[in-house]
Order: structure tokens, then sequence, then C-alpha cells
């Protein structure tokens, strides 16, 4: 059982998605089985949510949507004293969000599984390095959230191949690679907005920087991600709130080649949504208009229902 119920306009709409998605992947020689997503119409005063989902249980190398992860773990850290506060942390979480910076994400790795990657440990010593690496793995392991079962979060950033401890730890991970599901990273968002994850005000400042503006003058600039993902598809005056990720070729066929999205959208006429995509293949990679149209399908049949009358 999934956190949200199924619902058939959702699932229509889901349709949708499929469609779009099977033609883009087929014109481009990708397998169809390399796509998923989970769109969520979150429920009122408490109700569960309702959804539409394929793929939902896909477990792929998750770009940087980990961050979302990331930046929860740090609050909570906060929260719980783990962690002390101070400008570098918050402008790490503000950058990590913000720009989807690999540094700032690094540094807060390093804070709270307090590693540091650097030169090669003795046995006993990086046996000691990835069992703290483990840090972020059991502090949502403790959740309890089925949907969080096939997950993994013990892995850095990087742009290209790993060396020293990070390449020791890689090839160590019980999990490999980083990985996440849409489900996965649909539940997190869920929860950041409607949940019980972190105190009321602590998702308030990770709502606050997963926050995006339309009318920025940062949308024309590739590291806010708004063009080339979902929120590019969203109608003027959209309320959004995502975090997205692509990589290209890394060296490393696990983690080449993937373009994933998670957002939150609150419509003009006040209609709101979450939709998690998760993608690879190096032309999907490489197309930027593939996401937005997805995003655009969902935004313009919630419109059409809120025309017809139906209920959200």
């Amino acid at each position: 059982m999934s956190f949200f119920d199924d619902d058939p306009e959702l699932q229509r709409i889901g349709s949708l998605i499929t469609d779009k998605a099977e033609t883009a992947f087929g014109a481009r020689g990708v397998p169809s089985e390399q796509f998923g997503y989970v769109l969520l119409r979150p429920g009122r005063d408490g109700e569960r949510p309702k959804g539409a989902a394929l793929r939902p249980e896909w477990r792929s190398y998750p770009c940087s949507l980990v961050k979302v992860f990331f930046v929860v773990a740090a609050q909570a850290a906060l929260e719980s004293g783990q962690l002390s506060a101070h400008e570098e942390l918050d402008r790490a979480m503000r950058d990590m969000i913000l720009w989807s910076s690999n540094s700032a994400t690094n540094y807060i790795i390093d804070l709270f599984t307090q590693t540091t990657g650097d030169t090669l440990l003795d046995e006993q010593d990086i046996a000691a390095w990835c069992e703290r690496r483990e840090a972020v793995n059991r502090f949502f392991a403790q959740l309890g959230w089925p949907e969080l079962k096939d997950i993994n979060l013990n892995q850095k950033l990087m742009d290209d191949l790993r060396y020293g401890r990070e390449k020791i730890g890689l090839d160590r991970s019980p999990g490999g690679h980083n990985a996440l599901t849409p489900i996965a990273m649909a539940r997190l968002m869920h929860e950041i907005f409607h949940g019980s994850v972190l105190s009321e005000a602590g998702r308030n400042k990770v709502r606050g920087l997963l926050a995006r503006d339309l009318a920025s003058s940062f949308v024309s600039r590739g590291a806010y991600q708004v063009q080339g993902y979902l929120a590019g598809g969203m109608p003027e005056g959209t309320q959004i709130w995502s975090k997205a990720g692509r990589t290209r070729w890394l060296g490393d066929e696990r983690a080449d080649f993937r373009r994933h999205d998670a957002l939150r959208a609150i419509l003009p006429d006040g209609q709101e949504f979450i939709l998690t995509v998760f993608a690879q293949g190096e032309a999907i990679a490489e197309d930027d208009g593939f996401v937005p149209a997805l995003g655009a399908i969902v935004a313009g049949e919630m419109k059409s229902n809120a025309r017809v009358g139906i209920a959200p």
C-alpha cells in the first residue's frame, strides 16, 4: 500500500504523460522502461493524497534530487542539536538547492556524517569512514516510510569520476551510487508541504529554499532549474517549489544521462499538484523540451478540470 489513493482523473492525466514519454522515447530509440513518474493531488484536512504513477519504484541514480533529502537531514540535525547553526551552513543549504551546488552539498555531507573525502586511509579507518557515511541513510530509515525502502544516500555529488576515499567508499557501498525512486521523491515532497517531517519552522525553511519564481531574472540561467524542467511548463502566475537534476556523460554508466525533476505547483486558479519525473537516456538528458512538456500537460489538464467543474 502506498501513501496515496489511486484516482481515475489523475490516472487519465497520467496516461497522457505516459503517451508523451513513450512517443519521445520511441522516436529517439530509448527504452520506455527508463521513465517513471508519480502525480499527486494533496488531500484536504488531513485526508490521504490522490495519485497516479508509472514505475513508481524504479530505482535510479537521482542526480541532484538527492539534495532535497540532504537539506531535510541537515535541518533535522539543526533541530536536534547535532549540528550548530552558522553562516556557512546556511549559505551551503541555500546554494545546494537554489543553484544545485555540488560543493555546497558535499560540505553539508561532511558536517552531517563527520567525514571528509581526501587521501587514502588504512583498513580500520576506512571501515569507520564508510560506517559514518551511512548517517543520512540511518536518519531516513528511522522514519519508517515504506516508500524509502530502496533508496541510498551515502555518496557525495561529483561532476565526473571518484578518487581516493570517495572511490573506495563507492566500491564498498552496499547500495552502490546514491539512488532514489519516483515514489520516494514524491513522499518526501508531500511530507515537506503536508506532512510531519521536521518541525513547522523547519518545513517552512525547506519550503523557502525550494521556491522558484517564474518572474525572476534568474529564470534564463540553467542553474535555476526552470528552463528545461517541469517549472518551465507552468503557466504565468503559478507558485512553484522544485528541485531538478541532470547528468550527462560522467564516465560511469551507472550514473550517466539522467534528467529528473520534482515539483510542487499551485496554479493560478488555486489547484495544487506534486509531480516527480525520472528519465534516463542520452537523447532525453540532452532534450530541454521533454520535461517541460510533461509539466505543461499536467497544468493544462488541471486547468481544464477546473473549467468544467471537476472537484480538485
